[in-house]
């Protein structure tokens, strides 16, 4: 179960968990959605408040492009649907750990939470690349990138394995002997990474006015 954090009300926590429960849940019956279009079982949800803003799978095959992972395809059509560049205030689910390229979009449109089934210790952005939870980018670029977002990863992990295993048993297999997802750590078991507060606000305001990268 999700741990209390210290300060907040017990309510809250549990109103929050249970959002990402059924948003993580949305995310992964979207990934079986993806296998049907020729695409591996990646998802994508953006909510903010509660409320669904876009969801998206992979668009690899169907469109011949490697970059359309399915988090990039979400975060374009949320900024689209929201009619501006910043995302505060959004939480990201994926059925699998952002990998680097999808991590810069994310930090670039203050996307506030991160939560994930499947961890990627070979590819991610946050257990490889530690883009999501770097303070730096964000300290030394405050007018391009955000404060480094709430993670939780491991989140009904199970069930977004059943998807792999079930739609191809081997190359499910293969990944998990190559180390490209991480092992199973045990039914229940997840890790929560708070928001670290934003510094230098004054400099950022400065910046945005010189240079208002966020402005729409």
């Amino acid at each position: 179960m999700l741990a209390k954090t210290k300060g907040e009300p017990t309510d809250r926590v549990l109103d929050q968990f249970a959002i990402d429960l059924a948003m993580m849940d949305r995310c992964i019956r979207m990934s079986t959605m993806a296998i049907q279009h020729g695409e591996f079982p990646f998802a994508c949800v953006i909510c903010k408040d509660g409320e669904v803003v876009v969801e998206s799978t992979n668009r690899v095959a169907l469109e011949a492009d490697v970059t359309r992972h399915a988090e990039l395809v979400a975060v374009s059509e949320a900024q689209k649907i929201l009619g501006r560049k910043d995302l505060s205030g959004c939480t990201l689910y994926s059925t699998i750990e952002p990998c680097a390229m999808c991590s810069f979009p994310i930090r670039e449109t203050r996307i506030g939470r991160v939560v994930f089934a499947i961890a990627s210790p070979m590819m991610g952005g946050f257990s490889k690349w530690n883009v999501l939870r770097d303070p730096e980018i964000s300290r030394v670029m405050p007018e391009a990138f955000g404060p480094v977002p709430e993670v939780i990863s491991g989140l009904s992990r199970r069930a977004a394995e059943k998807v792999w295993w079930t739609w191809n048993p081997l190359i499910w297999w293969v990944i998990k002997q190559r180390g490209c997802f991480e092992a199973d750590p045990g039914p229940g078991t997840y890790e929560r990474l708070k928001a670290v507060s934003e510094r230098g606000g004054f400099l950022r305001r400065l910046l945005m006015r010189l240079h208002p990268y966020h402005s729409t």
